[in-house]
């Protein structure tokens, strides 16, 4: 019986199966048989009885470790006994030298490898088609909002740029944080090898070639949890982003905005009101980023542990780390679904450029009027009290700025019907949004770049 919406609602099926149960033994028994061809390459076990264990490795299944568990009360011993039982005399060697964290510390390395990979390619494609709507709405003018009032003309182009270069970042900081998490664990009880004598390094080195993952400097009996903390803040700050922008949708698809909406298709708003055009990605998205960030606290808690460890952070990280993957990777998926179907209606930006009557061109009146020789201060308090008529009077910014004296005596009607439009108060609009792209660009192909040295 399934409990958990991750089991059948959320995420893709290539993250759910990194993190299935079946793959995660899998992975941990490729761990111990590269461990014992890393002893045989020492000299310490025949090559022979490390393909016996290796064909023995494939027969072992959940069912036998769960129940082994059941005597020994450890799963990793669980899974070790059978193995070594499984492979017979060959498998006098299995688990020699490690603690059970070697091979889960591992394990997970090798995993998140290849589902920060799945995240990535994910995000790439996203901010491909992201980057083409950039360009796309490059010259579509709409409202710039702060705190959620009109405040200067922007294109959408600029606002989608805006959204390409913070997730780029995000990608940037996966990308750094590979070199700090994706390491081998081979190092023992305390994490000084001693049960591996003076083959030690020699071992460690080989299991870091065979799988291809370099070794942490130096660990206790588990890998450094801030690399773990590192992933889950990262992939946290990647969800806010994600929300920033749902949230964004949401806003902006309000009927009494209308700017941009989600794709309907045929989908049902409500159960009892026909009418309605609901939100459903963007608010699907914003709502996993809520419990995104709440797992952000266990995995800092889990940097402290007792001396050389304690036993805290296994079990909350059984959650927190699978969860957080497929929440994350629901998130992309969505927000890649939402770009997608997004609707844009640049008649309704051009409606609501014009609610304030040309108020939203007041900074650009006011810097006019400096410009002309007026205090910057006086100008600002002579285009207020301007703002005020037009909303008390219902005319419009011009209308009431060719009325004031103050203003006419130092402007033309030319120079007041430029410095009132919102095509020419843009600002450096376009080399903005190519600037966002670029650097896009450049992660992208240094991403490339490292997938390829690897």
């Amino acid at each position: 019986m399934s409990v958990c919406p991750l089991d059948w609602r959320y995420g893709s099926n290539e993250m759910r199966e990194l993190f299935s149960r079946t793959h995660l033994l899998k992975t941990m028994l490729k761990v111990e048989i590269t461990l014992l061809e890393a002893l045989a390459e020492v000299g310490m076990m025949d090559p022979r009885e490390v393909a016996s264990v290796n064909q023995a490795s494939s027969t072992v299944t959940l069912e036998e470790v769960d129940e082994m568990e059941k005597k020994t009360g450890h799963d990793v011993m669980a899974m070790a006994v059978v193995l070594a039982e499984k492979a017979g005399e060959a498998g006098k060697l299995v688990h020699y030298g490690a603690t059970s964290y070697d091979i889960v510390d591992t394990a997970y390395s090798l995993i998140f490898r290849d589902a920060l990979l799945l995240l990535e390619t994910k995000l790439l494609r996203s901010l491909d088609f992201l980057s083409s709507l950039a360009q796309k709405y490059m010259e579509t003018i709409m409202v710039g909002r702060t705190h959620g009032q009109h405040a200067l003309p922007i294109t959408l182009g600029f606002k989608m740029a805006n959204y390409v270069y913070e997730l780029s970042r995000s990608l940037e900081r996966l990308e750094e944080l590979k070199t700090r998490l994706l390491k081998i664990k081979m190092a023992g009880a305390v994490g000084t090898g001693a049960g591996w004598g003076k083959n030690w390094i020699s071992i460690q080195r080989e299991v870091s070639r065979r799988l291809g993952l370099p070794v942490h400097e130096i660990s206790t009996q588990i890998a450094p949890r801030d690399g773990h903390a590192e992933l889950i803040c990262q992939l946290a700050i990647l969800g806010s982003q994600l929300e920033r922008f749902a949230l964004e949708v949401r806003e902006l698809m309000r009927p009494e905005i209308g700017e941009l909406a989600e794709a309907a298709e045929s989908r049902v708003g409500s159960s009892t009101m026909p009418q309605k055009e609901n939100p459903v990605i963007s608010e699907k998205i914003c709502g996993l980023s809520k419990v995104l960030r709440g797992m952000v606290v266990p995995a800092l808690e889990n940097i402290p542990t007792w001396h050389e460890r304690d036993l805290t952070n296994s079990s909350s990280e059984r959650i927190m780390i699978s969860h957080s993957l497929m929440i994350i990777d629901e998130m992309v998926d969505s927000f890649d679904e939402l770009l997608r179907g997004l609707r844009v209606n640049e008649e309704r930006m051009i409606q609501n450029l014009d609610l304030t009557k040309g108020g939203i061109m007041g900074e650009s009146l006011m810097l006019l009027l400096t410009r002309k020789g007026l205090p910057r201060h006086m100008a600002h308090n002579i285009v207020s009290a301007l703002t005020k008529t037009v909303r008390n009077d219902g005319i419009s910014l011009y209308e009431a700025a060719i009325r004031e004296p103050k203003v006419t005596s130092l402007v033309t009607e030319q120079e007041l019907n430029l410095a009132l439009s919102p095509k020419n108060y843009l600002g450096a609009y376009k080399e903005l949004i190519e600037r966002a792209i670029r650097y896009y660009k450049v992660v992208k192909e240094r991403i490339f770049a490292a997938v390829a040295q690897r």
